[in-house]
């Protein structure tokens, strides 16, 4: 046999061998599943599970494809973990206090009571070591996880009654998950979980008596200012909720070094952009609510803060005992929290106080 006609011959051995997904495979493309905890399209939480899916494929050209699935779409929002866990889906898009159930330090990388802002929580992770102890954790479920979006200061929530006294959380009915929910339980109220596309028949219906979800773009889309007009600002419990991307850890050490780094950098791109955009919707939606629906502001007192503040302390520190894992975690955030702090006094509060002095300032031309 000539040399040509014998590499012909077993070239076309040899794609037969494979079959026809050998041309997909030489080039890397790869078609993932990405499950969700929010309802579909929802803003900036489903939209930003959408965005991060198409800016991966725009970065690598189409060889990473993600297909997006609202919650109940392929699995119940809050089966979305196990999912990927398993290997039934390959990415989540949730926040992570949602899966508290598995561990207990799962929350401090979406928010915590009186925890780190969105800025702060993106400084302990890069520069503080909490990616690395998030890594740690993830890796026991077989996830590894990164941030890709947030919300910015969140909303105390929507309430049927003012809640003038500490007296007023007993026996209330609210929607809150996370740490929060433990800390007003011990104030007296009965925390509920639920997906935040079941939260308005729940009010409706008078299941719950309040409930908090996000922001006002968020929740005015939600419609809840049409069932109660109370809204409280800002939320104790999440003062910069972080939203993750958790991909199934084998999916991700199938990567190559280039493709890891090119989802790392759509997902910190990502988180800032997001933030910015709930900042600026968030202030139009607002507006909106009290000029156009009557919506009636309120802030806790500072003795409830205080309260607080206090009870979300003992929570903590009782998290932090579960195990070293989640003690070593805790020590490396309030580690950041304290650094934050003692920055933002010196720098940021100054500031942000002097703009109120001359309220003129920058007025429309």
């Amino acid at each position: 046999m000539k040399r040509r006609s014998f590499l012909k011959t077993t070239a076309a051995a040899t794609v037969g061998a494979v079959g026809l997904s050998a041309p997909a495979y030489a080039t890397g493309k790869r078609k993932l599943k990405m499950v969700t905890t929010w309802p579909k399209k929802f803003p900036g939480l489903g939209t930003g599970a959408e965005n991060f899916a198409r800016d991966i494929e725009t970065a690598t050209d189409g060889r990473i494809r993600i297909k997006v699935y609202a919650g109940n779409e392929l699995v119940p929002p809050m089966g979305s973990f196990d999912a990927v866990r398993s290997g039934k889906a390959d990415i989540y898009h949730a926040g992570e206090y949602y899966w508290q159930g598995k561990h207990k330090a799962f929350p401090f990388f979406t928010a915590i009571p009186f925890g780190l802002t969105a800025m702060e929580q993106s400084q302990w992770l890069n520069f503080g070591g909490g990616q690395q102890l998030w890594d740690e954790l993830s890796a026991r479920f077989n996830i590894k996880s990164l941030v890709c979006t947030n919300s910015g200061v969140q909303m105390g929530g929507w309430f049927k009654k003012e809640i003038k006294s500490l007296e007023d959380f007993k026996g209330l009915r609210i929607r809150i998950p996370g740490l929060g929910g433990e800390v007003l339980k011990r104030l007296g109220a009965t925390p509920v979980t639920k997906a935040g596309g079941e939260i308005y028949l729940a009010l409706s219906q008078g299941n719950i008596d309040a409930s908090e979800w996000v922001g006002p773009w968020n929740d005015m889309a939600f419609g809840f200012h049409k069932i109660t007009k109370y809204y409280y600002t800002s939320a104790f419990q999440e003062p910069g909720a972080a939203i993750a991307a958790g991909f199934n850890l084998d999916v991700w050490n199938s990567f190559s070094a280039s493709d890891k780094a090119i989802i790392t950098a759509v997902a910190g791109d990502n988180y800032q952009k997001s933030l910015a955009e709930f900042n600026a919707r968030n202030a139009v939606s607002l507006k909106a609510l009290v000029d156009k629906h009557g919506v009636q502001l309120r802030t806790y007192s500072d003795e409830i803060l205080t309260a607080l503040a206090r009870t979300s302390d003992e929570v903590m520190q009782e998290v932090a005992m579960t195990d070293d894992l989640t003690k070593r975690i805790y020590n490396s955030y309030m580690d950041t929290r304290r650094a934050a702090m003692e920055w933002r006094t010196i720098a940021d509060e100054p500031y942000l106080r002097s703009r109120h002095l001359y309220e003129n300032f920058g007025k429309k031309l």
